[in-house]
């Protein structure tokens, strides 16, 4: 456990020296809050469905914590390019140790990311339905950290280069987010694009912070909270597995 925390902070203090790379990850979220959020809104609302920027809110939220805390495990080509995952894999501490707190570190920093993404979400006039809301949210966006942060570092680990980094950002993350229901409602959709957005693990995430935040869900509580800790504890042991077998 102290080795776990040791990397965690070791994480948190390598992304806190970053500041402008914060900044700039908030460049996206406000894109689509605002530009989406309000260019759309009169078209969602004579449609029937109340406010756009209500519903697309908690979607860009976990955007914002997708992003973050995929790119902390892709952070591992750089590690590794430049010698700093050699300095780490020869401290004495199982590999699994070091991928958990990599991971928990990346998490930790996503989640900060996201409450930031709130803050500027309610400034722009987001409410939520209450805000006892917000402890709920929180839990979603550490599901949603740890499930894409253990992704991103089984996919550091397999990648050699930051060569293969846009195929994974165009043909993965793109689409784990385009299909989650974070800027369109999953009902009525067509029956191979229905069962895609089922097998997206972040559909249940947004749909979680959306249940807990303007209080509409359509998969419900306990399987939001299933499937994302299954995801999470199945790509932690795949990540675990991949990490451990890097050859440097």
């Amino acid at each position: 456990m102290n080795s776990i925390y040791i990397l965690w902070l070791r994480e948190l203090k390598r992304y806190s020296r970053s500041r402008a790379q914060i900044v700039a990850s908030m460049a996206q979220p406000l894109l689509y809050l605002l530009g989406l959020g309000f260019g759309l809104g009169p078209v969602f609302r004579s449609a029937g469905h109340g406010s756009y920027l209500q519903f697309i809110a908690p979607g860009v939220i976990a955007m914002s914590v997708l992003f973050s805390s995929i790119f902390s495990g892709i952070v591992l080509l750089w590690d590794r390019q430049f010698g700093f995952l050699k300095e780490i894999l020869v401290a004495p501490v199982p590999r699994t140790v070091i991928m958990v707190g990599r991971t928990l570190g990346g998490a930790t920093v996503a989640m900060l990311q996201g409450l930031l993404v709130v803050i500027v979400c309610l400034i722009a006039g987001f409410r939520p339905v209450s805000l006892a809301a917000i402890p709920v949210a929180l839990f979603y966006m550490a599901l949603i950290a740890i499930v894409f942060g253990a992704l991103g570092t089984a996919i550091g680990s397999i990648l050699q280069d930051m060569q293969g980094f846009q195929l994974i950002m165009n043909f993965l993350v793109l689409p784990i987010f385009f299909l989650s229901g974070a800027l369109f409602p999953l009902t009525n959709l067509p029956g191979p694009m229905m069962v895609v957005t089922h097998l997206d693990p972040l559909s249940y995430g947004v749909d979680g912070l959306r249940g807990a935040l303007i209080g509409i869900s359509q998969f419900g509580t306990v399987v939001n909270v299933t499937v994302l800790a299954f995801a999470g504890a199945v790509l932690l042991a795949l990540g675990s597995r991949l990490f451990s077998k890097i050859q440097l």
